[in-house]
């Protein structure tokens, strides 16, 4: 077998554009094979279809580029959950735009990696442009606001505790029962207290509980966590109000804007926002409702130098003399040393979009689930929990239990049909719709009930679900 080819210098082009054929022919064929949001039979039958597409994983003698990429790529496509399809919504699980995948390509062909200038010196010139715009965005009247990248919302969150932690020392986390789980690992990968968590009875932080929870712990260095855009309900704390007692008490304040964050780029939306520049830093997920590929994470904080405790030097990637001759050291941008440059995607969308593209697909999406919302309530047989804040939408069928529920949202994944979310609320089990699909209609929103409504009629008669 010949050597292989690279994908990068003049001659990597020519050696990926036939590849590049066979694997756009694999999705299409497979997503054809699947049919649907999600393969019918659940983990068993895609299992077996895994095993025999991969079976040897390892073998003797190399099978040869194209039928690789091809048994591959159409059995893992075949076997994907599809956020591309109107009925795959039980996440905050993106259908990543095309030009942004497009850009990831070249990411992955060039291959930059962003620890050392000398690995990088486009890609980290345009890395730092792209964060600091983003970060003017969240800070827009601070004059040195700066942003990393990151993994996403869990890396984002870990890396806002442990920079408040060198800052105070081991600081006390205050957060509601609606944060992110990602709050509370953060705090045992940190060796930090466990957080404070006080009661969200309506989806949000109670504001009374957070005033006591801060006077009788004022000794103590305190940093809140308020939420925007909550994993359960897709709610919004009361940012202007945490931060105004946050500042009366002295504590600090993050703020999880994973999921609502991307708002700030609709005119109309982000005034649900409003007291996001408060806070002393920010979390922002682009694999959410930003539509990129994984993963596309962002920590915001209001000055460059809020990041100076990340700084690391290894002689070999970013030497004194080297800093000192005016090459940019990357250590301190993240606390992973090799890094894809994710700038690119996120750099091409914002340019081929702009503003106006960005607020287009946003309030595209949250009208959607606001028909979606409405269509619950028209419809007798299912209960809507709330109209939804950004893009969830809770409901459940009327007068059943929590083991109901449940079992609805299994007996959909397992024939194929939809892939719907869980979510506890004080009142009981509910199914969950998270749109973040901006070409999904009306009649494919009417489908997706139909299915839940179908099903549910099928096991209130005891009959064996269609």
């Amino acid at each position: 077998m010949p050597t292989p080819p690279l994908a990068g210098s003049t001659t990597g082009p020519d050696a990926l554009r036939p590849l590049l054929d066979t694997v756009l022919t694999a999705l299409h064929d497979g997503a054809q094979r699947r049919n649907g949001p999600i393969p019918a039979g659940g983990p068993p039958t895609t299992t077996t279809h895994i095993h025999a597409a991969t079976h040897p994983v390892i073998p003797d003698h190399g099978t040869g580029p194209h039928h690789a990429l091809r048994t591959l790529v159409t059995a893992l496509t075949q076997g994907s959950a599809d956020p591309a399809h109107p009925h795959c919504t039980a996440h905050l699980h993106t259908p990543p735009l095309a030009l942004a995948t497009a850009a990831d390509l070249a990411a992955s062909a060039l291959n930059p990696s962003m620890d050392s200038w000398d690995q990088a010196p486009a890609a980290s010139t345009l890395e730092a442009a792209t964060t600091t715009a983003l970060a003017h965005e969240i800070y827009p009247h601070h004059p040195h606001p700066d942003a990393l990248i990151t993994t996403g919302g869990t890396e984002a969150n870990q890396l806002a505790l442990l920079l408040a932690r060198e800052r105070h020392g081991p600081v006390q986390t205050i957060c509601a029962t609606n944060a992110h789980h990602s709050i509370n690992r953060a705090t045992w990968l940190l060796g930090l207290p466990d957080p404070l968590t006080i009661p969200a009875p309506t989806g949000v932080m109670d504001l009374t509980a957070l005033q006591e929870t801060l006077t009788r712990h004022h000794h103590q260095r305190l940093l809140v966590t308020a939420t925007a855009g909550t994993t359960d309900t897709g709610q919004i704390d009361p940012l202007d109000d945490i931060a105004d007692l946050c500042t009366t008490h002295g504590a600090e304040l993050h703020i999880d804007a994973a999921y609502g964050g991307p708002l700030l780029f609709s005119p109309t939306h982000r005034t649900k926002l409003h007291g996001l520049h408060r806070a002393h830093s920010v979390t922002l997920d682009l694999h959410k409702l930003g539509w990129q590929p994984a993963p596309a994470g962002i920590l915001a904080v209001p000055d460059h130098h809020h990041l100076q405790a990340l700084h690391h030097q290894a002689p070999y990637l970013n030497a004194h003399d080297d800093t000192e001759a005016g090459l940019p050291d990357l250590l301190g941008r993240s606390l992973r040393t090799t890094r894809r440059p994710d700038a690119l995607k996120i750099a091409v969308t914002l340019q081929a979009l702009g503003r106006t593209g960005l607020a287009d697909l946003i309030d595209r999406t949250i009208h959607t689930a606001h028909h979606l919302a409405d269509l619950i309530t028209h419809t007798p047989t299912l209960d809507l929990y709330d109209h939804p804040t950004i893009t969830t939408v809770l409901f459940r069928p009327t007068h059943t239990d929590d083991h109901t529920v449940a079992t609805i949202r299994r007996t959909l994944l397992t024939n194929g049909r939809a892939v719907l979310g869980r979510a506890h609320t004080h009142n009981g089990l509910w199914l969950k719709a998270t749109l973040l699909n901006p070409h999904t209609t009306p009649d494919d929103l009417q489908t997706l009930l139909d299915h839940v409504t179908h099903l549910t009629h099928d096991l209130k008669k005891g009959n064996t679900p269609r």
